[in-house]
């Protein structure tokens, strides 16, 4: 008698690939990547055949032709004589500076708003809660718009600053700062030696980034041996001083070599003169943006906040901890595992929403590259094109530094 020793083997067939769980994923894929493919084939096809019936081409050598427009805020030196790609990295700075504000004061606000909604005095949590639903349920341009108009209409004058027999109708902030009803003057600071630009591109504001991330990942090094140290002898060494040094005097030290130094503001003749003059719609911009957004921060930081069992606060007033010792040791570091995933899309959303500063004349990437530029040049598909890839750029780059950090916080599984 004859025995199988092995089942019988079949050989592949078509069918396999639509029935067979083995195959068909497989098959998907492949079919979508093929229509994807095709799809991108017609667009830039039709592209290609439109701009020839309009006899254009792809060209981005208009960057390099004179702007010949101004812009009212400029961070970086700037002439109508320079070329649109400077004009470009002048609105990409303006774009960086006011999420980056924006982006610090919100979270700031946020956190405070959102703690306090859950306070149990009645009024503060009544107020809180009517903040929140005011401003976000308005859209952000309106915000923009108010705040501009108030800027503009209710401040005052800049002649209402001068010391007219050793009184002066309006008196400064401190005796540096002022808002008028054109800008708002501060000091200014200022390099005497400024590191060489690179391209076009100012570099001695990008060496204090890298010197600042630098720091702080030496200062993350530094809390993490002084936690291997307390897991095992039980004493945790002091970060405090250390963590100091680290982060201020590589700046200090960089700044100094900069000839860093403050530029204050003079009233001299009928206006203001040295210190920094912020237009209103920068000053619109971040106000409108840190508002609107602290808003929607908020409401993060209260569901994180609230995801926590009430256990963990009962068990730290077990303890003797007092609310706020409670809050910020016990409740809030759970918490940021809730809060950083919906706040990452909060961040990506407001460095986007800084292209709504066209309805305050504010000057940013939208204004200068998707603008001016484009109406002045008419490549129009060049500037659209190089926006997204700027933004785009951003998003991903913010995304990324913001996941890296969310892994590093979220609990760790055996």
């Amino acid at each position: 008698m004859a025995y199988a020793t092995e089942p019988p083997t079949q050989g592949f067939r078509l069918s396999q690939l639509i029935y067979d769980t083995r195959y068909r994923g497989i098959t998907i894929q492949v079919v979508t990547l093929v229509l994807v493919i095709a799809a991108l084939s017609w667009l830039l096809g039709n592209l290609s055949a439109n701009l020839a019936a309009k006899g254009k081409d792809i060209d981005f050598s208009f960057l390099w032709s004179r702007a010949g427009y101004d812009i009212g805020q400029t961070l970086i030196p700037y002439t109508n004589d320079d070329n649109h790609f400077r004009a470009a990295m002048v609105g990409l700075v303006n774009t960086l500076v006011v999420a980056l504000l924006a982006a610090f004061l919100s979270t700031v606000l946020g956190v405070l708003i959102g703690v306090l909604r859950l306070s149990k005095n009645w009024l503060v949590s009544r107020l809180m809660g009517a903040y929140v639903e005011l401003l976000r349920n308005i859209p952000l341009v309106l915000w923009i718009v108010l705040t501009y108009a108030i800027l503009s209409e209710a401040a005052p004058e800049p002649k209402d600053f001068k010391v007219v027999d050793g009184v002066a109708k309006q008196e400064m902030f401190l005796g540096i700062a002022a808002v008028t009803n054109r800008y708002t003057t501060m000091p200014a600071p200022t390099l005497d030696r400024p590191l060489p630009e690179i391209a076009g591109v100012p570099t001695s504001g990008l060496a204090v980034i890298l010197v600042l991330m630098a720091s702080f990942w030496v200062l993350s090094l530094i809390r993490r041996r002084a936690t291997r140290v307390q897991e095992a002898t039980g004493v945790r060494p002091g970060t405090f001083w250390p963590g100091a040094a680290v982060l201020v005097l590589p700046v200090v030290t960089l700044l100094i070599t900069m000839g860093f130094h403050l530029d204050y503001p003079e009233f001299k003749g009928f206006n203001f003169k040295g210190g920094l003059q912020l237009s209103h719609a920068f000053t619109a911009m971040v106000i409108s943006l840190s508002l609107y957004y602290a808003a929607v921060t908020a409401e993060v930081v209260r569901g994180g906040i609230q995801a926590i069992s009430r256990g963990q606060s009962e068990a730290a007033f077990a303890l003797g901890l007092r609310p706020g010792r409670t809050m910020s040791l016990v409740i809030l570091p759970q918490a940021l595992r809730v809060i950083i995933p919906p706040q990452i899309s909060n961040y990506l959303s407001l460095v986007k929403d800084t292209s709504l500063g066209i309805a305050a004349s504010y000057l940013d990437l939208r204004g200068t590259l998707g603008g001016i530029t484009s109406n002045q040049t008419g490549r129009e598909l060049e500037c659209m094109l190089l926006m997204m890839g700027i933004y785009l750029s951003i998003s991903l780059i913010l995304s990324g530094l913001l996941n890296f950090y969310n892994a590093s916080v979220k609990l760790k599984e055996r």
